[in-house]
């Protein structure tokens, strides 16, 4: 049998943005990914359906697996054949263990592969507003263990040298031994007022950075409840936080939001919602399918010239149209002396992009708007033609024909469940990891209650804030059961966006 490889992958520190590139496709091509308790769970939906997924994870608590049988799996695997992801959080050669798993791969004549990441020692500082660098500040740096092997008698580490001889200290998974790292350093001769910091859960929306110095730095990081993971760092460069911290001031600092929309829309709002500070967790909860049957939509087609008026209600129907209308080798020219509507901004760009005019757009992004704006325009016997979802509201239909239309309602695109695996989503709301809920469509709310146990949502969202888009959504969430804590006042990601600032920011306020 052909013998497998395995890739030794650094997921970076916690911010799943900084999985490099090869990383990222070395996850995406796993017949199996291994993975650590700090390589971060968003990362693992990025393989493949049916990849196997092994958890073993370690912690100050206890490992879920010991290292000899992770090195014993990893050969296992990849003697059958198989393409293995050993996810490692930060870098797997800073002190990660990976020498020791690469060590057991040569030995067992397997394959292998070292993917760095990038280590927690610069990345979380980073975060912090703190560079452990600076041509002002230091010439020097070293990353030592805050954790060395329990089983050795005496230290690796040559304190003497290290206290004084070196700028910037960075001790990784060190706070189980902070006060003895402090006493090593000042007993050997390190000024007692050199600035320190503490960062725990570096990178992610739990972030939490504690500064003080030598000499109280231990009592500091009891009264905050530091605890591992964090990463420490001592020298002078911690005092340039106080001008360079970025991160945590960031709007959406300290948020994790869930974004339940379709997986090719969601990343719209996912990109907005990371570049204010926060954390995007997608979670679809629909998918966006072609019709059972093209033939109505079809015959509107061969009919484009009998139709007064096209209404767009999506970005959806925009786009399904036009990949009939081409597939039917029409183009847009076949759409002359049609009136365009559009129910908002979005739609409007989507038909813009074809080079088309739009006509009307309501100021008030709904059904009932639409009718508003048209009541005057439209003539009793004129066609009109809308592509729309196949559940969508029948209220624009219903109010066109009793302004005396012929409204020809064709199914443009499907909305149906989407398969995602809620368990991760399950276990982050029961550990009050998520902390806002985006709807942005009705669906998306009657999916989400079905996935999550309805039974269960009222313990689930308790101290989570609830964000829709827009009345019908909110509608909808109330009918299930849900509390709706804000609602966008412009009924676009953009708007919805709005509120979910507004929303972080009183959060952040209350804490």
């Amino acid at each position: 049998m052909k013998k497998g490889t395995v890739y030794l992958v650094g997921a970076g520190p916690g911010d799943p943005g900084l999985i490099t590139v090869k990383g990222l496709k070395c996850i995406q091509n796993a017949d199996v990914i291994v993975y650590d308790r700090l390589a971060s769970p968003r990362l693992l939906s990025h393989a493949a359906p049916g990849t196997e997924l092994i958890y073993v994870g370690k912690s100050p608590d206890g490992h879920a697996m010991p290292q000899e049988e992770i090195n014993q799996l990893l050969v296992e695997r990849a003697l059958k054949g198989q393409v293995v992801v050993r996810l490692k959080g930060g870098d797997p050669f800073v002190f990660g263990r990976g020498g020791e798993e690469a060590e057991a791969l040569a030995e067992a004549g397997v394959k292998f592969e070292v993917v760095p990441g990038i280590t927690s020692a610069v990345a979380v500082p980073a975060y912090a507003g703190i560079p452990v660098t600076h041509r002002e500040w230091t010439s020097t740096l070293s990353i030592i263990t805050g954790n060395e092997d329990p089983s050795r008698k005496s230290s690796r580490i040559n304190w003497e040298k290290l206290a004084t001889g070196v700028d910037t200290l960075v001790f990784l998974m060190g706070m189980t031994n902070l006060e003895s790292i402090v006493k090593q350093l000042t007993r050997y001769g390190r000024d007692p007022q050199t600035p320190v910091a503490v960062i725990r859960w570096g990178t992610r929306p739990e972030q939490k950075t504690v500064v003080g110095t030598l000499e109280n730095i231990v009592s500091r990081t009891m009264e905050a409840g530091i605890t591992n993971p964090a990463v420490i760092i001592v020298g002078e460069v911690v005092t340039l936080r106080e001008k360079l911290s970025w991160y945590e001031n960031k709007p959406l600092f300290g948020t994790r939001v869930l974004v339940t929309r379709s997986q090719e829309q969601a990343s719209q709002l996912s990109q907005a919602i990371e570049a204010l500070g926060g954390e995007a967790l997608e979670f679809p909860t629909i998918q966006i399918v072609e019709p059972e049957s093209y033939e109505p939509m079809d015959t509107a087609i061969a009919r484009l010239d009998s139709y007064r008026w096209i209404i767009f209600t999506s970005v959806n129907g925009v786009r399904f149209f036009f990949a009939r209308l081409l597939q039917q080798g029409k183009d847009v020219r076949d759409l002359k002396g049609v009136n365009l509507c559009a129910i908002g901004p979005k739609t409007r760009e989507a038909l813009e992009r074809y080079a088309l005019k739009v006509t009307y757009v309501p100021d008030e992004y709904r059904a009932e708007q639409i009718i508003a704006g048209l009541k005057d325009r439209i003539k009793p016997g004129e066609r009109i033609l809308l592509p729309r979802a196949d559940i969508a509201r029948k209220v624009l239909a219903e109010l066109l024909s009793n302004l005396g239309a012929i409204v020809d309602e064709v199914v443009a695109y499907r909305t149906i469940p989407a398969g995602t695996d809620a368990r991760l989503v399950r276990q982050m709301l029961a550990e009050g990891k998520i902390h806002i809920i985006t709807f942005t469509s009705s669906s998306t709310v009657r999916n989400f209650v079905k996935m999550l146990e309805e039974d269960q949502l009222p313990r689930l969202l308790q101290g989570v804030t609830v964000a829709c888009i827009g009345p019908v959504t909110a509608h909808t969430a109330r009918e299930l059961g849900l509390p709706v804590h804000v609602q966008a006042r412009r009924y676009t990601i953009e708007g919805l966006l709005e509120v979910v600032v507004e929303a972080a920011m009183g959060r952040n306020k209350s804490k």
